[in-house]
């Protein structure tokens, strides 16, 4: 620890601490005071502004007026200037967030991309059917494919975005994590654009919006990097409040991006609120606790009343370290759309943050809904492996449903239709299963797109010859990641139950028979990377200590990936390959770009 004024040493020494947490030497301090003027403030930290002024928690230097920057000179030009980074002036939260900054006015010259075509996809897992064969089920995959932004859409056409990242900021956060925190957030702000908006939101014991919802133009980069080097450690965990806080802020802005979505890191379990009864459970410890029935409904649907009608925003959520709560921060991310990430290297968090925003950063289409109607008598739609998205089936099996929130440019996502088919007409050379459309709202010209697939057909022969009873190997593989992800989720119940042999057990059986799949064997990437995710998994369940510390929240950052067929972070790297389109890709290569940088100029310093 060093002195604010002279950098020396504290320690074995008077010592003088400000309630901002500032310490110097007492001897440094009360030499300075010799002027005559009686400080208000810490000599380190900005002077308290006319509230008024500004609705930020952080007031920045840029938005100060002249008269409190004269006062502040005259206050403080007696003492020798040491680089610090400003600190925070605490100022009364307003009562409600409208004060966020207005969108840009949308110039005369700009003109609106042609609208990008999804393009849909079916195919049966056989081409063919005897024609007195009844088979139930009988599967189709439905896959949707993204086109990509070209390199001018992706700087200047994309959906802009509303972004509130809720930090924890208590104590267990001190130190290094806090710093490399700092860094995270600063790549995400040094990534955003000028139409991209930004607010900061800070939670320990309480929560504290500390910076207001931003354009982030140069000056908006610069004040929000102030208010983050601002943040400093202390306290209990609110998450509660802090998810509030955060919900709050775009709940009561004037103005909205195409895009919202809140960041929510945590390194640690919620200490303010009762965590003894857990949904669904009283020791085991695997479901979610109580608490969350008092997050707002824009965030945890399932607490909405008969009147709320409010859009739901998706929450990223990153459990960082070996601490934090993996199973809330999952459950909050499942509910809202979002994804669940697990930082087990500290060192990771840019990355893992950098990848996440490269998805957000190529939001292309929103309300995304796949219709799917039976084309002949006697099929009917039995099940609808979607994951975590939304499906319904209805009218007996004649019609169903796939409802998707958005779709990242270049992404592909791919659903397993279970049929039941009858045996065919005396006539009947072929059955025609479903007829598929798609519709979706293309969010930057804004308009509601509706696409429709070719009808899926099979052959009704009379007898199959061998190529007719060979499995599709893009259905084989979508229902090894399927299998997969069962499998994973089954061995976490069983470890979450205490049975890690068991776990483990399960784990190397399901590995077996997936490289035994005709997707495998044809050397299939996905089920190889998924034959890893379990192995890995299986891994970190060797004992109920290692479990509780990475094997229960790895499982889940897992399962959050497969369930969504969205890119996660989870261990001691961010790996590419699972999901990552060439957007999330170039992010976090620039973030290592930039890591590297930062310790090459470290090591020469």
């Amino acid at each position: 620890m060093t002195c604010g004024i002279c950098s020396g040493s504290l320690t074995g020494q008077a010592i003088f601490t400000a309630e901002c947490s500032h310490h110097f030497h007492f001897g440094c301090i009360s030499k300075n005071f010799t002027n005559g003027i009686r400080l208000l403030v810490c000599p380190l930290c900005p002077p308290p502004a006319n509230p008024v002024s500004s609705t930020n928690v952080y007031h920045s230097p840029s938005s100060q007026s002249r008269q409190s920057r004269d006062w502040f000179h005259t206050a403080r030009q007696s003492f020798p200037r040491r680089n610090s980074p400003p600190r925070r002036v605490l100022e009364q939260e307003p009562l409600r967030f409208s004060d966020d900054e207005p969108l840009p006015t949308t110039t005369a010259d700009f003109t609106s991309p042609p609208s990008r075509r999804v393009n849909i996809k079916a195919v049966p897992e056989r081409s063919a059917v005897a024609a007195s064969d009844s088979v139930h089920p009988f599967t189709v995959l439905v896959g949707l494919k993204v086109p990509s932004l070209s390199t001018v859409a992706c700087s200047s056409q994309r959906a802009p975005i509303d972004l509130v990242t809720v930090l924890d900021v208590s104590g267990s956060m001190y130190g290094k994590k806090l710093s490399l925190l700092k860094r995270a957030i600063h790549f995400v702000i040094d990534n955003l654009g000028p139409s991209d908006r930004l607010s900061i939101v800070s939670f320990s014991s309480q929560a504290r919006r500390i910076f207001r919802l931003t354009r982030m133009t140069d000056t908006g980069r610069y004040d929000a990097k102030l208010a983050v080097d601002s943040l400093s450690a202390d306290g209990g965990t609110d998450i509660v409040e802090g998810l509030k806080k955060g919900s709050q802020v775009l709940e009561e802005r004037r103005h909205e991006n195409p895009v919202t979505s809140i960041i929510f890191l945590s390194d640690g379990n919620d200490t303010c609120n009762d965590q003894s009864t857990r949904r669904g459970s009283s020791n085991s410890g695997q479901a979610p606790p109580e608490y969350l029935n008092l997050l707002p409904p824009a965030i945890f649907p399932g607490n909405r009343g008969p009147q709320d009608h409010v859009e739901t925003v998706p929450v990223h959520s990153f459990g960082f370290g070996s601490d934090h709560d993996p199973i809330t921060m999952h459950v909050i991310s499942d509910a809202s759309g979002g994804t669940f990430s697990f930082i087990e290297s500290y060192e990771t968090v840019q990355d893992a943050f950098a990848s996440c925003i490269g998805g957000l950063l190529s939001v292309v289409a929103q309300g995304v809904r796949l219709s799917l109607r039976s084309a002949s008598r006697g099929v009917e739609i039995s099940s609808i492996s979607s994951g975590r998205y939304a499906n319904e089936i209805s009218y007996r099996g004649s019609k169903g449903v796939v409802d998707i929130v958005d779709l990242y440019a270049d992404e592909e996502k791919e659903f397993l239709i279970n049929l039941s088919v009858v045996p065919a007409e005396e006539t009947e050379r072929k059955t025609t299963l479903l007829d598929i459309d798609c519709s979706y709202t293309d969010v930057v010209p804004k308009e509601v797109i509706q696409i429709e697939c070719r009808p899926v057909r099979i052959h009704r022969p009379k007898s199959l010859s061998f190529s007719d009873t060979t499995v599709n190997l893009e259905v084989d593989r979508q229902r090894n990641r399927l299998r997969a992800a069962e499998s994973i989720a089954e061995a976490q119940q069983m470890a979450e139950a205490g049975n890690l042999i068991g776990a483990r057990t399960l784990l190397a059986k399901r590995r077996t028979d997936l490289r035994a799949s005709a997707a495998a064997q044809a050397g299939d990437d996905l089920s190889i990377r998924l034959e890893t995710d379990m192995e890995e998994t299986e891994m970190r369940m060797g004992s109920q200590q290692q479990y509780r510390r990475v094997g229960r929240a790895y499982s889940l950052s897992v399962k959050s990936s497969h369930s969504s067929q969205r890119k996660t972070s989870r261990g001691n790297t961010v790996r590419g390959a699972d999901y990552e389109t060439p957007s999330i890709a170039n992010m976090v290569r620039k973030s290592r770009l930039l890591s590297i940088k930062n310790e090459t100029g470290s090591e020469e310093e």
